[in-house]
């Protein structure tokens, strides 16, 4: 299975720049620290210490790299607090050092891209949810999808997808807690997680109080 990730790039060049060619200071860590910011994530989704943490960070930093830098900047994040990671695993992040590119002119001496694994992104998933049971409480959508043979009887694939989500969005939130570890080990198969489809029945009372 495969995980979401999100995914920051720095620094981001935006047109008109007057030199293009003229190389600019910036620092290993000024490199990993953006990458961190929420302002700077591909996603619609926070990053902030009161809407989650990290499962695990990969930053790929390419450029004028001294793995010395690397390291005092790994120590200064780490003293700064300036993420946090799940309390049941190792609080690191990795980094792969990455050369320039010959072919392609860049004015920056440092770039860097980041993939991490963020329980967050649940919240981007309970949106999607929500936004599902609105169209198939309507049937919204749907008269394509009928006239595919895997749907000729019903749309039981579609539901089964979207019970397939929620246990992915409570899976995220159980790994904020210590005793990940022991999730779904109790329970026996079918029973419904605590408060199971939380987000469909916000969905629905999204629904009727639109009508």
């Amino acid at each position: 299975a495969t995980s979401p990730h999100i995914s920051p790039h720095l620094p981001i060049s935006l047109g008109g720049e007057a030199n293009p060619l003229a190389v600019r200071k910036t620092s290993v860590m000024d490199v990993m620290r953006r990458l961190l910011q929420t302002k700077n994530i591909m996603v619609s989704c926070s990053t902030r210490k009161d809407r989650g943490c990290y499962i695990s960070i990969l930053d790929i930093i390419q450029g004028e790299v001294d793995p010395t830098q690397v390291h005092k900047s790994l120590q200064r994040i780490r003293e700064r607090q300036l993420c946090s990671f799940i309390p049941w695993g190792p609080a690191s992040i990795q980094v792969a050092l990455s050369r320039r590119s010959p072919y392609v002119t860049s004015p920056h001496r440092v770039s860097g891209l980041m993939l991490a694994n963020h329980t967050s992104i649940r919240d981007l998933f309970a949106r999607i949810a929500q936004q599902y049971d609105k169209l198939r409480k309507r049937d919204a959508f749907l008269d394509n999808y009928r006239k595919l043979p895997i749907f000729a009887d019903d749309l039981s694939e579609f539901d089964e997808s979207r019970d397939v989500l929620h246990e992915l969005i409570e899976e995220y939130r159980a790994s904020e807690s210590p005793d990940y570890v022991n999730w779904g080990i109790e329970r026996t198969p079918g029973e419904p997680d605590p408060g199971a489809f939380q987000e469909r029945k916000a969905g629905e009372a999204a629904v009727v109080g639109q009508g």
